[in-house]
């Protein structure tokens, strides 16, 4: 294995080549990478997936793209050889974008909302609720004075007789998820800000322990990611680091229990351990961790690990060279950038569940929770970019911040809602029978979605399938 340096990363006046997806361009941009590569890009398979007034085709396939791009870059850099060629099926991008949906255990069907999330109308306009977590669900009917065996039924009844903003600050104040729904709000956030902390000299690749090594295929092996985040985005992009071959160790507090099934969609490829932050051995553990650890990837609210010393500074500080990305759902700044949400809410509070509203008034959603796996796709990116650049002249840990307010914006304000002239319509059938397969885990008989990221010689599949989530020991495999 040989490493070599790769052409420098584009700035904004780069020329594009003339086929270059212009989607795909603004996020790999937006990530620093070298324009030219670009050229490198094509996508195939049906075009008539994703359905929306909104270009969520275009967000999810430049997402899958960009991220495939990286992987091929850092393959480049770790093998050898040219860029390998980037080839995207739109087919198996719409599939995995629903992986949960597509997701089967034993048969059964995951229950994707719980009958206290969705859509209510208030006394003057629309709320959504996100009440899937027990806990939420607790918080929401407490902020509303309610019962715990309250049903749908008494929670449409009551919140017919509120102001929905009214019942959004409630809600926030009792730590429960509420939003109203608002119309599609003019400020234009960043899609992803990446910071470089200055060290003087370059990084090697970390060697994985036993026989592991770099391929095409794994580009990232050697890699020790710690994984602290939760649901959809953040999982999906470490599930993606961990099929391009990176150890991927997901650490979550004892009392904040993950759903099963959303672990067995998105546990793919790691191990899953539960450590307490508040307490002296797990803090030890915790730091014996991060020693030898290449990248941390956190999804809480700004502020909420602090306390626990995992701050991004606090981590580079003591983990000089490491590459953290963060990421949250209302962005970084402003009266929002501290409270709770899911793709659902953010599609609610910034105007998509206004813009995709049916002739009947209420408010509507994206086919795809696509804020979450589009960001998911974006932060696996900008961490696979960071260690191509941290091994290309341009050393020092990396800070990378992502919000699903990000994306929300990217989709509403920076994406065309057609194709580009010279990409003319396809009219092959999606059928995501063809990206779906099966495999025993310890959960059942699992059907999942194969992952969509796609050059040649990318992995086909994960080399494992989830464990149950919580049960692996807090230490690197």
């Amino acid at each position: 294995m040989t490493d070599r340096p790769l052409p420098a990363p584009s700035g904004p006046d780069d020329p594009l080549p003339p086929q270059a997806d212009l989607p795909t361009a603004d996020a790999w941009r937006a990530l620093g990478g070298p324009a030219a590569l670009l050229e490198r890009v094509s996508f195939h398979g049906p075009d008539a997936v994703l359905p929306s007034r909104l270009p969520v085709r275009r967000l999810a396939r430049a997402t899958v793209a960009a991220c495939s791009l990286a992987a091929a870059e850092l393959a480049a850099l770790r093998c050898g050889g040219a860029v390998p060629r980037v080839r995207i099926d739109q087919g198996a991008v719409a599939t995995a974008f629903v992986s949960e949906r597509h997701l089967r255990i034993d048969g059964r069907a995951p229950v994707s909302f719980a009958p206290l999330s969705g859509f209510w109308p208030a006394a003057d306009g629309w709320l959504r609720t996100h009440a899937n977590y027990p806990h939420h669900r607790d918080r929401l009917l407490t902020a509303l004075g309610l019962p715990g065996d309250t049903g749908p039924e008494r929670l449409a009844a009551v919140l017919r007789e509120l102001p929905a903003a009214a019942v959004q600050e409630r809600a926030y104040a009792a730590g429960a998820l509420a939003v109203a729904v608002a119309p599609v709000r003019d400020t234009v956030l960043p899609l992803v800000d990446v910071r470089a902390v200055d060290e003087t000299a370059p990084r090697p690749l970390a060697a994985a322990p036993g026989p592991a090594s770099a391929s095409v295929g794994q580009p990232a092996a050697g890699i020790r990611v710690l994984d602290l985040t939760r649901v959809i985005a953040g999982p999906v992009a470490t599930r993606t680091l961990a099929l391009l071959g990176a150890e991927v160790l997901r650490l979550d507090p004892p009392r904040l229990p993950e759903a099963d099934d959303a672990h067995a969609d998105t546990g793919f490829g790691k191990r899953s351990a539960r450590l307490d932050l508040a307490d002296g051995a797990g803090r030890a553990a915790f730091e014996e961790l991060l020693a030898t650890a290449d990248v941390v990837v956190t999804g809480y609210r700004p502020g909420a690990l602090d306390a626990y010393g995992l701050a991004a500074g606090a981590l580079l500080a003591r983990r000089p060279g490491l590459v953290v990305a963060e990421l949250n759902a209302w962005g970084w700044t402003g009266p929002w950038a501290g409270r709770r949400g899911f793709d659902s809410l953010v599609q609610a509070g910034c105007g998509i569940a206004a813009t995709e509203a049916g002739a009947d008034g209420r408010p509507g959603a994206l086919p795809a929770q696509a804020l979450d796996h589009g960001t998911g796709y974006l932060v696996a990116a900008g961490v696979l970019r960071a260690l191509t650049e941290q091994r290309t002249g341009r050393p020092g840990g990396r800070h990378l911040r992502y919000s699903l307010a990000g994306t929300a914006s990217w989709l509403l304000h920076g994406i065309a809602p057609t194709a580009d002239p010279h990409q003319p319509p396809n009219e092959e059938r999606h059928d995501p029978a063809r990206w779906l397969t099966e495999t025993d885990a310890p959960y059942g008989r699992l059907r999942y979605a194969l992952p969509p990221v796609g050059y040649d010689g990318a992995p086909a599949d994960w080399t494992r399938p989830p464990g149950r989530w919580g049960t692996d020991a807090p230490r690197w495999a």
